[in-house]
């Protein structure tokens, strides 16, 4: 199993570049954050990432999705992993919880992800979400705290430049080779 992270900046087109790879055949991973964020924000919290419990509550997500995976195709794409998820502690001056520091532990030990990891290029912009209220400024700093995690923790970064949805995937896809016969992965879906 060969498990690749797409990792950089919020609104560099992570996501999207995920659906293109979904689209053409890879099983993806979603990335946990903007779902914690979007069910805390249905239950009334105008901004979640502020609250005690955030970053444990997304990786613990991040750990279920990865396990539920483990069965769908040879290569899977992930929008994230556990070490963003230490870059967020981090950029956000969080305490690393037991959680996230046993997540991160087991996916570094047991070489859960490649170790060539692709850092999504900022394209020079950032467009605000309910989820993602960032400046280009800030998103740029935190795209650096992502980078020097995956580099302190072995990985290979594999830059992928601003280029259209189609570029870029296409610039994933020679890394990762042929997605999967459908013998072997039936219906590939996007795991949420």
């Amino acid at each position: 199993m060969r498990r690749y992270v797409l990792t950089g900046a919020p609104g560099a087109g992570k996501t999207s570049i995920a659906e293109e790879l979904r689209r053409r055949g890879y099983p993806v991973v979603a990335e946990a954050a903007t779902d914690v964020i979007t069910v805390r924000q249905r239950r009334g919290s105008d901004e979640p990432w502020s609250e005690p419990g955030f970053v444990e509550a997304v990786v613990r997500l991040q750990r279920h999705r990865q396990q539920a995976a483990d069965a769908r195709g040879h290569v899977q794409v992930y929008d994230r992993s556990p070490l963003c998820t230490l870059a967020l502690a981090r950029y956000l001056g969080r305490p690393v919880g037991p959680t996230l520091a046993a997540e991160v532990d087991r996916v570094t030990l047991k070489g859960i992800y490649q170790r060539q990891v692709f850092l999504v290029e900022p394209l020079g912009f950032v467009t605000p979400t309910s989820a993602r209220r960032i400046s280009l400024a800030e998103s740029l700093e935190f795209a650096r705290v992502h980078a020097q995690v995956y580099v302190e923790h072995g990985h290979e970064l594999v830059a992928i430049a601003p280029s259209s949805i189609e570029q870029r995937a296409t610039a994933v896809a020679t890394y990762l080779g042929p997605p999967a016969p459908i013998e072997e992965t039936p219906d590939p879906v996007y795991l949420t």
